[in-house]
């Protein structure tokens, strides 16, 4: 298992659009892959628990990854992540 920290850079935080697009880049891994706020884990795959954890601009995220392409799944969402979701 691999994790990196990151800046959630929207000014909006994690929305449906923001979360939506985690869930769609994350389903094309087959690590397992949380994202995690102040100790609350979510999978990054699934919508509804990225957005219950309610993230705001300015807030960090831990990116946790584990599998065979856990390496390259976390540079994608940190990178994702952090260019405010363009």
């Amino acid at each position: 298992m691999i994790e990196t920290k990151t800046k959630i850079t929207s000014p909006n935080g994690l929305h449906m659009r923001p979360c939506g697009m985690i869930v769609d880049l994350a389903s094309t891994f087959k690590s397992r892959i949380n994202i995690i706020k102040d100790g609350t884990k979510a999978d990054a795959k699934s919508i509804m628990e990225l957005t219950m954890l309610a993230a705001l601009a300015d807030e960090e995220l831990t990116i946790a990854a584990k599998g065979e392409d856990e390496q390259e799944a976390i540079i994608a969402l940190e990178e994702l992540i952090s260019s405010d979701f363009n």
